[in-house]
């Protein structure tokens, strides 16, 4: 027996170990990959089992040359992945979506920024009926201690589901909503306040709350006036207006650069 793992040993060349090495990356990364879902615990578990019990079968089968057991390891193996599938399908479907929002895997996108289409398409309807609306788009600077203040959602922006939140007769129309990673996180946020500038008396609550948050943070800041219907943007501690033509290409610009270009937002 100690005979036959000493020559198993000996017989490993440098493919083996590449192919070993190159294994271990690829579990690793599915590891990493579904890390942030709630069944990871489990996952990893049931992954580091299945792993060692693999290991282990593949060395007794290469140290006794049993090439039926072989055959039957391969049949098991292909009915464990589909099964794995079904089981952790909602796991999987989630790791996906994290997978999307990287920066690396958005030149595969067709458009440049839908997130900014969807909030134009909503603040111009609010726009026109006069609805209040603060919506906090995260970018690097994590927003989760402002999102912990709020009525979690974690659901798809839409134009509907924006001014559903911000209806007069809604309980959170009064709060923030923050989106991060493309999803709708939470509402009914509670923004710190800025001191409105001098000569500005007309700056509500909600523009304060714009102006504080892009102050502390490098959030790019949505602001529809409920008295005026003025739409505005806040970024880096200041708040421009913006028309609604301009609505959309002004958000592009300050989503992706961080501030907010005159010429790009001239009202």
């Amino acid at each position: 027996m100690l005979e036959r793992f000493a020559q198993l040993y000996e017989s490993i060349g440098r493919r083996d170990i590449i192919e070993i090495a190159i294994l271990s990356v690829i579990v690793y990364g599915v590891l990493r990959f579904i890390g942030a879902s709630r069944g990871a615990g489990i996952v990893r578990g049931l992954g580091i089992v299945v792993a060692g019990f693999i290991l282990v079968v593949q060395v007794i089968i290469a140290s006794f040359d049993l090439t039926e057991l072989s055959k039957i390891l391969d049949y098991l193996l292909t009915t464990a992945l589909v099964s794995l599938i079904v089981i952790f399908q909602p796991e999987l479907r989630r790791g996906l979506l994290v997978l999307g929002r990287y920066r690396m895997m958005r030149v595969f996108s067709p458009s440049g920024e839908p997130i900014a289409d969807k909030l134009a398409d909503a603040a111009e309807a609010m726009s026109r009926d006069y609805t209040g609306a603060l919506v906090a788009v995260q970018r690097g600077v994590s927003l989760a201690a402002y999102i912990n203040t709020g009525e979690r959602i974690d659901g798809e922006v839409t134009p509907d589901l924006l001014r559903t939140i911000f209806n007069k007769h809604s309980p959170l129309h009064d709060g923030a909503v923050i989106i991060c990673d493309g999803r709708l996180a939470a509402a009914g946020c509670q923004l710190p306040l800025a001191d409105a500038p001098q000569g500005n008396n007309h700056y509500g609550m909600r523009h304060r709350a714009a102006l504080g948050l892009s102050d502390e943070t490098d959030a790019v800041v949505l602001v529809v006036s409920e008295e005026t219907g003025r739409i505005s943007i806040a970024s880096a501690g200041k708040l421009q207006p913006l028309s609604r033509e301009n609505l959309s290409r002004g958000l592009v610009v300050a989503l992706h650069s961080g501030r907010v270009s005159r010429k790009a937002l001239a009202a």
